[in-house]
């Protein structure tokens, strides 16, 4: 395992090996032990894109094994503004590091630099395409708020065009059995190349309300206007789906949602002191997720 680009770099195996470290780094995530396994390292973040929850929860999850950061958030204060090519940015960045973050609006991005860099590379998205961590961190979020990853029926609400947490979350549940239920506008359904590699049963719907009560998960994510070529075409959608603590009544007792964040308006506040609502948790997992993979990565099998 050098690189992790797509979550299709990662077999079950892998997977669930990462799920039972980041439980074991519970308490180091929480501030409650202290960690060396990555004294002397350095995790390079690089952000083309904005982001708050994944470079910080990355940044976060380094320091805590006892590692440093360097990188940046904003490329305007780089020197890609003056016509320097992502390659030569990764092969430069890689010499600084022991391994690479990258986030950047363009899809492939994290591919190409994994052709080019000599250190691990990790995809933390690229526009529309994957983001491998995220459905990590989904998968443990999962597992440890309804006990298992194993046959559960589970929804996803919203942008599933555009969405990439959604399309490397299809992928990664379908391995576990999964009964997908796929809501959204006919306009931001889920794409055809990800649907047709699922070996499990899915559906799609336009409305929550007549399936709300099978589902055992509801992953839910925002409408992004910044992926939209059109902005009429987002406002024909803006807004199309709110989850509400009245919705949930006609939910299954132990339905957890998750959402990705940041919300806009798809969920409302008073879900969030409801027994459902997992989604701080969720972004909290991030950092034991990330902590095990760093060490995956960085260490090997030492």
């Amino acid at each position: 395992m050098k690189h992790i680009v797509s979550i299709e770099d990662l077999d079950k195996k892998s997977i669930m090996g990462i799920l039972k470290r980041a439980k074991e780094l519970l308490p180091v995530a929480k501030g409650n032990k202290k960690s060396k396994t990555l004294d002397g390292k350095i995790l390079a973040t690089c952000f083309f894109e904005p982001s708050t929850r994944t470079r910080l929860s990355f940044e976060s999850a380094m320091q805590r094994l006892g590692g440093s950061c360097i990188g940046f958030a904003d490329p305007s204060a780089t020197s890609h503004l003056k016509g320097e090519t992502l390659s030569d940015a990764i092969r430069m960045v890689a010499g600084y590091s022991d391994a690479v973050v990258l986030r950047h609006p363009r899809e492939g991005s994290a591919k190409l630099a994994s052709e080019v860099s000599d250190v691990p590379i990790i995809n933390g998205g690229d526009g529309a395409g994957q983001h491998p961590t995220q459905t990590l961190l989904d998968l443990f979020t999962i597992k440890e708020e309804v006990g298992k990853l194993e046959g559960l029926k589970v929804g996803m609400l919203g942008d599933l065009r555009y969405g990439r947490t959604v399309h490397s979350l299809s992928q990664a549940l379908d391995r576990f059995k999964t009964r997908f239920f796929f809501i959204s506008p006919e306009s931001l359904s889920m794409p055809e190349h990800v649907t047709d590699e699922l070996e499990n049963k899915w559906s799609t719907h336009e409305t929550l309300n007549k399936i709300l009560g099978k589902l055992d998960v509801l992953y839910v994510t925002r409408i992004q206007k910044e992926r939209f070529p059109d902005i009429e075409d987002y406002k024909k959608v803006a807004g199309a789906y709110k989850i509400d603590a009245e919705l949930l009544r006609n939910a299954k007792s132990k339905l957890k949602i998750l959402h990705p964040l940041p919300r806009v308006s798809e969920i409302s506040t008073d879900v969030d002191d409801t027994k459902h609502a997992a989604y701080f948790r969720q972004a909290f997992n991030g950092v034991p997720v990330r902590m095990a993979l760093l060490e995956k990565l960085i260490r090997g099998n030492k």
